[in-house]
């Protein structure tokens, strides 16, 4: 475990307060859960990514799109 510092607006700082008091943890417990769901969000975002981009692009269709005269023949 690490000690960090930070700087909140008033409001902001008074809010985490109430919120943590509510939910009977303290605020750097709150922060320190919240920065951790946000670390494994991204962690899973990239793992996705990089796996959507491990495959090569493939064409949509394989026939070309109609011209606009026979899109739009009757």
């Amino acid at each position: 475990m690490r000690n960090v510092t930070i700087t909140l607006e008033d409001e902001t700082a008074n809010w985490a307060r109430v919120w943590s008091a509510a939910h009977q943890t303290s605020v750097s417990r709150m922060l320190g859960e919240l920065l951790a769901e946000k670390m494994r969000a991204e962690e899973q975002y990239s793992l996705a990514m990089e796996s959507y981009l491990f495959f090569p692009p493939m064409p949509l269709t394989l026939q070309p799109y109609p011209n606009r005269d026979a899109a739009h023949e009757r």
